[in-house]
């Protein structure tokens, strides 16, 4: 269940840096652009990192252990959501009190819950661009004709 070399290899797809990216980009242009306290450029750079290196691990995680019920299973729920709940709320918590700066800790925790596991269910799947398409496709046209 932990994090291997397939998991980071599968970080550096082109496909999977460029949503990043982009992202990272939107995270960065808010946090100079919209004034608000708690949204600055180093706490954009940490959440965005960590979730991008975290969300999909948890994700896959929990829905293998749901799925398995495997010896443990439960144990595994509740890390990947300690470590969910680390990059979601307590990196946050951490730095603004370091930094002091205000916090909206609740509208925070309920907009990066979504993205956060919004992004770690897109960055779960384990191929190319193009394989991703391909399953998108037949998932859709199967809706179709079904």
């Amino acid at each position: 269940m932990l994090p291997d070399r397939g998991y980071l290899l599968e970080l550096k797809r082109p496909w999977k840096l460029a949503t990043f990216c982009i992202g990272m980009a939107w995270l960065l242009y808010g946090a100079l652009t919209y004034g608000i306290s708690d949204w600055d450029v180093g706490i954009s750079l940490l959440m965005g990192g960590l979730t991008y290196l975290t969300a999909p691990w948890c994700v896959k995680v929990m829905v293998q252990s749901i799925k398995s019920r495997q010896r443990f299973w439960l144990f595994w729920i509740v890390a990947a959501l300690a470590v969910a709940l680390f990059v979601i709320d307590g990196e946050y918590y951490l730095y603004h009190t370091w930094r002091g700066n205000r916090m909206l800790r609740a509208e925070n925790f309920c907009t990066s819950s979504a993205l956060f596991f919004l992004a770690g269910c897109l960055w779960l799947y384990e191929g190319s661009l193009a394989q991703f398409s391909d399953q998108l496709r037949k998932l859709l046209g199967t809706r179709k004709d079904g």
